[in-house]
């Protein structure tokens, strides 16, 4: 049985606030201060490292100019202020995956202040290194895998202004889709390229109007937007009966910490106290040196913004203007990039015409959608012939859905070549149609008589007599001017 669900919005009562925090490993060629090869899918632990990322001594870091365009971009999209001077910093902490002792982070001066996403105020956005990964077995035995060590990853931080776990959700969908539309990662959450962790504090209505937060828990690692949903609305129910307790005299309170998802269970659990910034003793690394980001070209806003694709936002708005989308089709080719360039290639040709757009739209999504392979698909200009072949009445639609089938399996030969050797073309000659309709109007003389009785719905049974021994070849419209006449 599904946990129930709870309830994750704001009562008369009590105020959530919550603030994200959110790791993206970005994809570059090489790691972020070495040559190592930023391979997420390597199964063969430690494969991809070298002194550097292993933290041996006398080593030093280079940084990596493609991990900075990826953040330097994404604060573009955003809104954010690019910061013109920034420099490394050394967050120290000593953990089995952190090698050097300290990771290298960015504290003071991020690359990115401020800006906007899915109507949500950010922080920050700045660059550091990733850690490596550690596995627990059976045998209480710990391993670590050092080949994400040294990955370049952004860490976008947001203004504590959410108030519920479903707008966190799709502000976390949206930076998803974002990353992937700049081509800076792929963010899945699955496999750890993107790592939500979640602020929660409760108050109560008046304490957090007048700017007065509760105590912040911390819930880290939520490796699905699911489990960031509920891991957020579960801490707010939690958080909300420890107040409601201690008004009637409980002695329970709660603790700035960091706690954990069990997703089996489907709540959170303490793991340790919460650090404050103090904790890390950071200090600006001394063996990166300061960068000032107008000092290099390719760095230069104007630059950079020719290289800025359309961003989501903006083709959800073209979708609908240009091509008449509802919301829900929108969705479907915004979030699937790929589907996106397929559907642009084959409605290219049509010049704006609406009728073929909304053909195309209506069988890409009900009849090619579960099948569609961007590196196995029909050919655009072939998809585009079947639409303009439906929209002039040369095939039905029983006729076009078999024939996009027979091209599913092989796209070879053309939509029209296809459709002409298996007679699926419709028949709209008179001389082709009329002997069938002399053979149906003989065999249903009931149909007829009541027709000319007076029940004009026969028509529509000795229409589809016809369809049938056509196989749906033949035109409709044509069969049922044919028939009328007839029937005089």
């Amino acid at each position: 049985m599904e946990p129930e669900k709870k309830n994750s919005k704001k009562t008369a009562k009590y105020m959530p606030t919550i603030g994200l925090e959110i790791h993206a490993e970005l994809k570059t060629a090489s790691k972020m201060f070495c040559s190592c090869k930023n391979n997420p899918d390597e199964e063969k632990p430690n494969m991809n490292i070298c002194p550097i990322c292993m933290g041996h001594p006398g080593t030093l870091p280079v940084l990596n100019k493609g991990a900075i365009k990826h953040v330097l971009k994404m604060g573009l999209a955003v809104g954010g202020k690019l910061a013109d001077f920034t420099e490394w910093d050394r967050k120290n902490y000593f953990y089995p995956d952190i090698p050097k002792g300290y990771q290298i982070s960015q504290y003071k001066f991020p690359l990115i202040s401020g800006g906007e996403l899915s109507s949500v105020a950010l922080e920050r956005i700045h660059l550091e290194e990733d850690t490596a990964q550690s596995t627990h077995d059976q045998h209480e035995k710990s391993l670590v895998n050092f080949n994400r060590a040294g990955v370049p990853l952004m860490e976008l931080v947001t203004k504590p202004v959410i108030h519920d776990a479903e707008t966190a959700v799709r502000f976390a969908k949206e930076l998803q889709l974002l990353l992937r539309y700049l081509g800076a990662g792929e963010a899945n959450m699955e496999k750890g390229e993107m790592r939500v962790e979640a602020n929660v504090s409760v108050a109560t209505a008046e304490d957090t109007a007048t700017g007065k937060f509760g105590t912040k828990t911390e819930v880290k690692n939520l490796n699905s937007f699911r489990s960031v949903e509920r891991a957020i609305a579960y801490e707010i129910d939690r958080q909300s009966k420890v107040l409601e307790a201690a008004e009637k005299g409980g002695t329970e309170k709660i603790v700035q910490e960091t706690r954990g998802w069990d997703d089996t269970k489907q709540k959170t659990f303490s793991q340790r106290s919460k650090e404050s910034s103090h904790d890390y003793r950071y200090f600006p690394d001394p063996d990166i040196p300061k960068m000032k980001i107008s000092e290099i070209p390719e760095f230069a806003e104007s630059a950079l913004r020719k290289e800025m694709p359309e961003l989501p936002w903006a083709k959800r708005d073209r979708y609908k203007k240009d091509y008449g989308m509802t919301d829900k089709e929108v969705a479907v080719f915004v979030e699937n990039t790929s589907l996106t360039t397929y559907f642009e290639a084959v409605v290219s040709p049509f010049n704006g015409d609406a009728k073929r757009i909304k053909l195309t739209t209506n069988y890409i999504l009900s009849d090619y959608l579960p099948s569609f392979d961007q590196n196995n698909a029909i050919p655009p200009a072939s998809f585009s012939e079947l639409m303009s072949m439906i929209a002039g009445g040369e095939i039905s639609s029983r006729g076009a859905k078999d024939t996009l089938a027979l091209l599913i399996k092989d796209s070879s030969q053309s939509a029209r070549v296809v459709a002409e050797k298996n007679g699926l073309l419709q028949k709209s000659d008179a001389a082709d149609i009329g002997p069938i309709i002399d053979k149906i109007l003989t065999n249903n003389a009931k149909a007829v008589t009541e027709y000319k009785a007076g029940k004009l719905a026969s028509i529509q049974f000795l229409i589809g007599q016809a369809m049938k021994a056509t196989k749906g070849a033949a035109n409709p419209d044509v069969v049922k001017k044919i028939l009328i006449e007839k029937l005089g």
